[in-house]
């Protein structure tokens, strides 16, 4: 193999990560102290457009510099808001080619629904998706799209046990990438059984050396490791230069004089390896100017991160109201000459796509009403004096309803609290507050095989670790809320016998005790299905347990379409006796 000869390079990086759908700009609030008193103004911030506009610009003040120009994401694009929701991925494919991103690595959210989502956005991308440690190999080529098959997707070779890795040449000097994501991935997401992720740690060290094996001395680590990691990877694999991150939504830099969360400075040095990090939802981007020396070491790295904020600043989060008086003025000033803040014009370009393909229909589903809710619906994760959640049991009816309506015989559900996120208000709901607020996550359902003892067990467990009771909790999201069972729960006993007089419901016998040899089959989200906080022994279903293509918000504004009196008095009040 032929060694390349390694000579000086400067480029300019820029980099966002945990952008989530965050498409269009965020209203976010500041506080602000000036002449002792505080103003808390509200501003436009972020949005591709802004993101579009900024990198336009640092790319052609790399390109009067004589500078390379390199542009990455940490992943985490998937999930977020409505136009995920709605499009599943295809806005997202589109808004970032539109970016001209040079790579990306794969992110956790990208495989909340399985991997699907994922080969179909892989199809539709004109930049490399770097997986590393993510072995397609055994991936089976029946399925509908394949991974395994696109060259753009960089995924891990099992011959050469390492990452396969890209260059991008400045100035004729190659720059090797490669990326990283989370080796746990089964724990937090939804991977496909056949293709499994590979330890990190030592991917990252035998990619290195099968770089350095070409010549190649400039490494650049794309890693959706999360930043502890990723300071980890920095002092224990030698031959990194720059650590590009994400996961941990951490906006490096100084932001406390707005009122935001101090973090470390950018771009923190380990080993002779930068780390950065450059926030979350769109709101910022991060970059630097950086020498490479011809041995590989970065001997110069200047940069920052920075909001990308509009104008103007406003009264409330709506943004309807500006501040115009003659200290919201002077507040404006202050932002305005912060050193972390630019202020941002939005992209002609990426702006027309939004506004001609995707903003009318996600305006649309926001002004669509699938039920009216006669009076307020209370959720709280725990129940408390005033009662169980009213919400909770409605979302786990219909992961029955929808799966049974496709045919999958499922007979009861069970639900994590923590899967809920607002109450529902009295009024109009609409598919934006379903699938925006009350379920906002597109996570797929499932149903499994288990026998009446092992039910008993899922919720003892789950009550157990939301409640701290013998055990060391995780947090009160574990609280089970279920349709078509019912059973006590006695605190009190020993470990293991504290679900009593638990029962099923049919509409052929009504109530029955459950049997504790007989095999029943439920339902639940993925993410339940993994047997994570408190939910282990869902893991002992008796054969392998199926997850559908269906959202939970799927599923819940599917039965609300088709009950239109499900959130009536006398159809709560019914649920109650």
């Amino acid at each position: 193999m032929k060694k390349h000869n390694n000579r000086p390079v400067k480029i300019t990086l820029a980099h966002i990560n945990d952008t989530h759908s965050y498409f269009e700009p965020t209203s976010l609030p500041l506080n602000i102290e000036l002449d002792g008193k505080s103003v808390n103004p509200f501003v436009s911030a972020g949005g591709f457009a802004r993101i579009a506009t900024r990198a336009k610009q640092l790319r052609e003040q790399a390109k009067m510099a004589s500078r390379g120009f390199l542009f990455l994401h940490a992943g985490d694009c998937f999930q977020g808001t409505l136009y995920f929701s709605i499009f599943k991925g295809e806005a997202n494919s589109e808004l970032l080619n539109a970016l001209e991103i040079d790579a990306m690595a794969l992110g956790n959210h990208e495989l909340d629904m399985g991997n699907l989502p994922v080969a179909q956005f892989a199809q539709r991308i004109d930049f490399p998706l770097l997986a590393g440690n993510w072995d397609l190999s055994q991936e089976n080529g029946e399925k509908p799209v394949t991974l395994s098959g696109n060259a753009y997707v960089k995924s891990y070779s099992v011959t050469k046990s390492c990452a396969t890795w890209i260059t991008k040449e400045f100035d004729g000097e190659p720059i090797a990438i490669f990326g990283l994501s989370l080796d746990k991935m089964t724990d937090i997401a939804n991977p496909d059984s056949d293709t499994p992720f590979v330890d990190a740690l030592t991917t990252a060290k035998k990619t290195v050396q099968d770089i350095q094996r070409t010549g190649i001395n400039k490494v650049v680590l794309l890693s959706h490791l999360g930043y502890e990691m990723d300071l980890e990877v920095a002092e224990k694999v030698a031959g990194i230069s720059l650590i590009v991150g994400g996961h941990s939504h951490r906006l490096q830099g100084d932001f406390s004089s707005l009122g935001l969360e101090k973090d470390d400075p950018y771009g923190v040095c380990i080993n002779d390896t930068y780390v950065v990090q450059a926030g979350f939802h769109a709101l910022s981007l991060g970059h630097a100017d950086i020498h490479f020396a011809a041995d590989g070491k970065i001997t110069q790295f200047e940069g920052r991160n920075e909001l990308l904020l509009g104008r103007r600043l406003f009264l409330d989060a709506s943004m309807s109201e500006t501040g115009e008086d003659q200290h919201h003025r002077q507040a404006c000033e202050f932002i305005h000459q912060h050193p972390n803040v630019v202020v941002c014009k939005k992209d002609p370009h990426v702006q027309s796509i939004l506004a001609d393909k995707y903003i009318p229909q996600v305006r649309k589903l926001q002004s669509e009403v699938v039920a009216i809710s006669e009076q307020p619906l209370r959720h709280i994760r725990v129940p408390d004096e005033k009662g169980p959640s009213q919400v909770a049991p409605l979302v786990a009816e219909s992961f029955v309803h929808a799966l049974n309506k496709r045919g999958h015989e499922v007979a009861f559900a069970i639900h994590n609290a923590g899967g809920v996120r607002t109450s529902i208000r009295e009024g109009e709901v609409s598919v934006a507050d379903v699938a925006g607020k009350l379920l906002p996550f597109v996570v797929p359902i499932g149903h499994y095989d288990v026998k009446g003892k092992t039910i008993a067990a899922i919720l003892e467990g789950a009550i157990n670790n939301a409640t701290n009771n013998d055990v060391q909790g995780t947090g009160s999201g574990s609280y089970p809320y279920t349709y078509n069972l019912k059973f006590d729960y006695q605190s009190d006993a020993p470990m293991g016998s504290r679900i009593t007089g638990l029962s099923i419901f049919t509409l052929e016998k009504g109530w029955q005790p459950i049997e504790n040899e007989k095999i029943y089959r439920g339902t639940s989200s993925a993410y339940t299905m993994k047997g994570k906080e408190g939910y282990e022994a869902i893991l002992n279903m008796v054969s392998d347990g199926f997850v559908s293509q269906l959202s939970m918000a799927d599923c819940f504004i599917e039965l609300l379409q088709e009950r239109p009196g499900l959130l009536t008095k006398r159809h709560l009040l019914q649920n109650q006796i």
